[in-house]
């Protein structure tokens, strides 16, 4: 699959909400789950980690030095088990950090639960098809499923397809199926005990929303590490704007490079400032390869687009700037290893205005501006070499990373209200202060 998958490494700090909240509505859910449920979205901030971006053949990783996710707090297993998850529309797979011994450390313990089922190689589940399998499954010793997640330094996530009850506010689900991992974390087990797993919400079967059976899901997410939210179900609020409607791309026929479980949207065209990218707009749709898909993926932080866009981009916003912003004239500067448009701003300076970028989708349209748009990377070290601070544009170049897709991260998505609505194949979103839709519905920090 071309969604990013981030391999958990130490050191972190987690910052845990344990406040759930449900919103009572008239609609109805298809699972048991008969009610909208809400929960805090954390931003969390890793120090130190890897991001991979896996392809149906191969897989490369960049270095990420500030590394963000966003993670959600739940129950897993009987009794509940508290653990923490990074949320990813861009997978499908959920995982755990699970140490199979009786070992205290453990984020999840299949030992002390009893609704813990690991599940057969045999079983018709163990040969479900999907690209978060790199490596086909196979048969362990136990003839239990035995599942990889491989990278390209040749580090992989190894475990065992199981299920179990997962619990959102008290409300249970038995029988999700997940991936139970227990070996390719870090040596130090002390910080393993960090690291806890992902919650794959793409439209595969396997996914966690697929699984839950609810027909849309929700998130909004804030800067600056603040709570955001997440909402299984439907739920309409007064104080929210109407949303804008793009409609996912439905691919029919199978594509080496196309992935028909992501949340694929029709992108097509970009502007900076009032003034539309001169590109050819077929730029803009996948090839006959499925190659050039732009997917919504919450598990990748920046937006990637495809190295043609991204130097009509560059090139224009450049010349947009120009006498406003200090071009940063360090040409083997590259940050997170795709970004390669930086300036430099006077120390404790204000960034100056600069044109918004608007990305144009089907029925929609995205703007990006401000601290969205211009990210600082830092003011020390080698780079600023006492010259001021670095801010590099927020959109990289996506054939330095080996991929063939535009990438929506979301570091553009925040304080936008994102809605993923699944039984009417769309995504929507509205501009809104995420921070403020925090408080309105309790989950304030």
């Amino acid at each position: 699959m071309f969604s990013i998958l981030l391999l958990l490494l130490p050191p972190l700090t987690i910052t845990l909400f344990t406040v759930f909240l449900q919103i009572q509505t008239t609609s109805s859910l298809s699972s048991s789950l008969q009610t909208p449920l809400i929960l805090p979205l954390k931003t969390q901030t890793l120090p130190y980690g890897l991001v991979s971006l896996p392809t149906p053949s191969s897989t490369r990783k960049v270095s990420f030095y500030h590394n963000v996710t966003l993670t959600v707090s739940l129950t897993v297993g009987t009794p509940p088990q508290s653990v923490t998850m990074v949320l990813d529309t861009g997978s499908e797979l959920s995982w755990l950090h699970c140490k199979k011994q009786q070992n205290i450390n453990s984020v999840f313990n299949p030992h002390l639960s009893s609704s813990y089922t690991p599940i057969p190689c045999m079983s018709p589940i163990c040969k479900t098809r999907t690209r978060d399998f790199l490596i086909p499954v196979s048969c362990d010793s136990n003839n239990l499923c035995h599942v990889t997640v491989s990278y390209a330094d040749f580090t992989s996530l190894e475990g065992n397809l199981a299920s179990d009850t997962f619990a959102i506010s008290g409300s249970g689900q038995p029988g999700i199926i997940f991936g139970s991992m227990d070996s390719g974390f870090s040596s130090n087990a002390n910080e393993d005990s960090k690291t806890t797993g992902l919650m794959g919400m793409n439209r595969g079967s396997l996914s966690f929303v697929t699984q839950m059976g609810f027909p849309k899901f929700s998130y909004c997410i804030s800067g600056k590490d603040a709570s955001g939210v997440l909402l299984f179900g439907d739920a309409t609020f007064k104080w929210l704007g109407p949303l804008k409607y793009t409609p996912l791309v439905k691919m029919n026929t199978p594509l080496p490079y196309f992935d028909r479980v992501a949340y694929t949207v029709r992108l097509m065209g970009i502007r900076v400032g009032s003034k539309p990218l001169q590109v050819p707009k077929e730029i803009f749709a996948p090839d006959h390869t499925g190659a050039g898909q732009t997917m919504v993926d919450s598990g990748t932080r920046f937006t990637f687009l495809l190295g043609s866009v991204y130097t009509a981009l560059r090139n224009e916003f450049v010349a947009q700037t120009r006498g406003v912003l200090t071009l940063l004239e360090d040409p083997n500067f590259v940050f997170e290893g795709a970004m390669d448009l930086c300036f430099r701003v006077r120390r404790g300076g204000v960034v100056p205005a600069v044109p918004a970028v608007t990305m144009v989708f089907e029925g929609a349209e995205m703007s990006v501006s401000g601290e969205r748009l211009l990210y600082r990377v830092g003011g020390d070290g080698d780079v600023a070499k006492g010259n001021g601070d670095v801010y590099c544009l927020t959109f990289g170049n996506s054939d330095l990373l080996g991929i063939e897709a535009y990438v929506i991260g979301h570091h553009h998505q925040q304080n936008v209200w994102m809605e993923f609505d699944l039984v009417n194949s769309r995504v929507g979103f509205a501009d809104t202060k995420c921070e403020l839709a925090s408080r309105r519905l309790g989950l304030d920090s």
